[in-house]
Parts: C-alpha cells; structure tokens; sequence
C-alpha cells in the first residue's frame, strides 16, 4: 500500500494548453500531480480540492524529462507525471472556464 499523501501534495498544477483546453468540452481536466501518486490518490484529490465535483475515470501518464543543452554542458529536465481527470456528464471545474 503506498505513503499517505495528502491532497494539496498531490496536485502541483494545472495543465492549461490548447489541447487541455479543448478536453474541458469533454469534462477532462489535466493536471501535474506528484510521481508517487496513485489514481485512487488523484480522485480524492480532486474531489477535496473542488467539493461540488465527482470524478468518474483517471488517465495517468509520465512525461519524461527532455535533454537540454547550455553551451558545452548538457542536461535533463526532471520528469513529471500527468493526470487526465474525467468528471461525471455535467459537471466542470470553475476555474478553468475562461482561460
């Protein structure tokens, strides 16, 4: 059974882009969330951080990290898990509307 993580360390951010965006149609939401986090962790969540809303499915996915390069020197950046986050029909999250 995984470490207790609790809500607020699970969500780092969201995930604003023009494909992001175009998912909210569809009642999917994208967020950066912690590596270690689970689906189950990611549902409770989103529903503590936005009570008025109830989380049918969760899509995760890990990003890795791209090689950068500065000169001579080269590096990584840190890799990221994101989470596609399904609601039930008619539902959306506020703060996201209008961006």
């Amino acid at each position: 059974m995984p470490k207790a993580i609790h809500a607020y360390e699970v969500l780092r951010r969201p995930i604003v882009t023009e494909k992001s965006t175009m998912l909210s149609a569809q009642s999917k939401y994208v967020f950066e969330v912690a590596i270690k986090a689970t689906k189950p962790q990611i549902a409770a969540a989103v529903e503590f951080a936005f009570p008025d809303v109830h989380v049918q499915t969760v899509n995760t996915l890990k990003v890795r990290g791209k090689q950068k390069r500065m000169g001579k020197t080269t590096g990584r950046q840190a890799s990221w898990k994101k989470a596609i986050v399904t609601l039930q029909a008619g539902e959306q999250i506020q703060v996201f509307e209008g961006v």
